[in-house]
Protein backbone atom coordinates (compact mmCIF):
# COMPACT_ATOMS: atom_id res chain seq x y z
CA UNK A 1 0.00 0.00 0.00
CA UNK A 2 2.87 2.39 0.78
CA UNK A 3 4.26 1.87 -2.72
CA UNK A 4 0.86 2.61 -4.28
CA UNK A 5 0.55 5.79 -2.21
CA UNK A 6 4.02 6.84 -3.29
CA UNK A 7 3.19 6.21 -6.93
CA UNK A 8 0.09 8.41 -6.67
CA UNK A 9 1.90 11.24 -4.90
CA UNK A 10 4.71 11.19 -7.46
CA UNK A 11 2.24 11.21 -10.35
CA UNK A 12 0.29 14.13 -8.88
CA UNK A 13 3.49 16.02 -8.11
CA UNK A 14 4.82 15.57 -11.63
CA UNK A 15 1.47 16.55 -13.18
CA UNK A 16 1.75 19.84 -11.29
CA UNK A 17 5.38 20.21 -12.36
CA UNK A 18 6.68 20.37 -8.81
CA UNK A 19 10.06 19.07 -7.72
CA UNK A 20 10.34 16.98 -4.60
CA UNK A 21 12.01 19.95 -2.94
CA UNK A 22 9.16 22.31 -3.86
CA UNK A 23 6.55 19.88 -2.58
CA UNK A 24 8.53 19.37 0.61
CA UNK A 25 8.90 23.12 1.15
CA UNK A 26 5.19 23.79 0.62
CA UNK A 27 4.22 20.89 2.92
CA UNK A 28 6.85 21.84 5.51
CA UNK A 29 8.37 18.37 5.21
CA UNK A 30 11.89 17.25 4.46
CA UNK A 31 12.74 16.46 0.84
CA UNK A 32 14.11 13.08 1.84
CA UNK A 33 10.74 12.29 3.46
CA UNK A 34 9.00 13.03 0.14
CA UNK A 35 11.55 10.91 -1.72
CA UNK A 36 11.18 7.99 0.67
CA UNK A 37 7.39 8.32 0.62
CA UNK A 38 7.37 8.17 -3.18
CA UNK A 39 9.45 4.99 -2.99
CA UNK A 40 7.04 3.39 -0.52
CA UNK A 41 9.37 3.51 2.46
CA UNK A 42 7.08 5.54 4.72
CA UNK A 43 3.52 5.16 5.83
CA UNK A 44 2.40 8.82 5.77
CA UNK A 45 0.49 10.32 8.64
CA UNK A 46 -3.03 11.62 8.17
CA UNK A 47 -1.68 15.13 8.64
CA UNK A 48 0.82 14.57 5.81
CA UNK A 49 -1.95 13.28 3.53
CA UNK A 50 -4.03 16.40 4.16
CA UNK A 51 -1.06 18.72 3.62
CA UNK A 52 -0.11 16.99 0.39
CA UNK A 53 -3.69 17.00 -0.86
CA UNK A 54 -3.98 20.73 -0.27
CA UNK A 55 -0.74 21.48 -2.10
CA UNK A 56 -1.53 19.09 -4.95
CA UNK A 57 -5.01 20.63 -5.24
CA UNK A 58 -6.96 17.43 -4.72
CA UNK A 59 -9.21 16.22 -1.94
CA UNK A 60 -7.67 13.69 0.44
CA UNK A 61 -10.24 11.10 -0.57
CA UNK A 62 -9.18 11.48 -4.21
CA UNK A 63 -5.69 10.40 -3.23
CA UNK A 64 -7.12 7.35 -1.46
CA UNK A 65 -9.27 6.47 -4.47
CA UNK A 66 -6.24 6.73 -6.76
CA UNK A 67 -4.26 4.51 -4.39
CA UNK A 68 -7.09 1.96 -4.50
CA UNK A 69 -6.99 1.98 -8.32
CA UNK A 70 -3.23 1.42 -8.33
CA UNK A 71 -3.62 -1.49 -5.92
CA UNK A 72 -6.19 -3.12 -8.22
CA UNK A 73 -3.94 -2.90 -11.29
Amino acid sequence: MNEAFGTVIKQLREERELSQQELADYAELDRSYISDMERGRYNPTLLAVYKLAEILKVKPNEIILKVDRVLKE
